[in-house]
């Protein structure tokens, strides 16, 4: 397992293991646990998928010492402002079981995230969370971002796959001393990327399938991965991407799959930013 080493000299497993819409507390139990088995060292939760009570209790009856699994978490946009953040960032540490967070992430860049982060900055000084970051930050908020606060944030967490590679993200991140994390690294099974015959003809040449490829194409940039699946076989697979790399004639023709644009969530969107704002995760 390779390890990204983050602006804080914090170091982080750079294949995670995530549990987007795994809300079933048995079937996340499960997952994460095969996932830590199969060699995973880092899970990827959020209190908006309702899981990390599953997550806590599989990283403690793991067996695994506590200080070899990094664990993400995210703060929700209705808790975002500076009180909101400190009580729910507790919230996070008691449904987890933990006495502290690897990571804590703003998860969207909408409403009152400069007061949340303020909170997340005193959790992280107090040391209940070792490095924190934030999700979905485009280019232009992100840099705004950057020169505001007072820590900067070690990760964005981001949509890339290779219908959508983000280079000017990439750039921005390196600007700034960021590290990138894909979430959905598989484009949530759109463009039919599990059988995508540019993927599939480079994967044969090293005997791995298009899914391998497209992790590994992250790898190679630097960009942390975060494969989702319940089921132990893909769980396997998504980590046994370690053994290959890809050429620059393989990059050169992925790069031409590039859209340059989001089929899963724009937001860009007034409507979306809206629905972010409307979504309620507890009363």
């Amino acid at each position: 397992m390779t390890t990204v080493t983050l602006n804080n000299g914090f170091t982080i497993p750079q294949i995670g293991f995530g549990v987007f819409q795994v809300p079933d507390l048995s079937q996340c139990e499960e997952a994460v646990a095969a996932a830590l088995a199969a060699g995973y060292r880092h899970i990827d939760t959020a209190a908006a998928y309702m899981n990390e009570s599953a997550v806590g209790k599989a990283v403690r009856k793991s067996g695994i010492p506590r200080e070899d699994i990094f664990v993400t978490s995210k703060l929700w946009v209705q808790d975002f402002g500076y009180e909101n953040a400190k009580k729910a960032i507790q919230t996070s540490l008691n449904q987890l079981g933990l006495d502290y967070i690897d990571m804590y992430l703003l998860h969207q860049a909408v409403g009152d995230y400069l007061g949340a982060w303020r909170a997340l900055e005193e959790a992280y000084r107090e040391g209940k969370i070792k490095a924190i970051g934030v999700s979905n930050f485009y280019p232009e908020r992100l840099v705004d971002f950057c020169e505001t606060v007072a820590i900067m944030p070690a990760v964005n967490q981001i949509e890339i796959h290779p219908f959508f590679q983000r280079d000017e993200d990439l750039a921005v991140a390196k600007e700034y001393g960021l590290a990138l994390e894909a979430w959905g690294p598989f484009a949530e099974g759109k463009f039919d990327i599990f059988n995508h015959p540019v993927l599939a003809a480079i994967g044969e040449k090293y005997g791995k399938t298009a899914a391998q490829v497209a992790l590994r194409w992250n790898l190679d940039r630097g960009v942390i991965v975060l494969p989702k699946s319940v089921h132990k076989d893909r769980i396997q697979a998504n980590i046994d991407v370690f053994d290959f790399t890809l050429s620059e004639e393989d990059h050169a023709e992925i790069a031409r799959l590039d859209m340059g644009h989001s089929e899963i969530i724009n937001h860009y969107d007034p409507a979306v930013i809206k629905m972010l704002h409307s979504v309620k995760i507890h009363d």
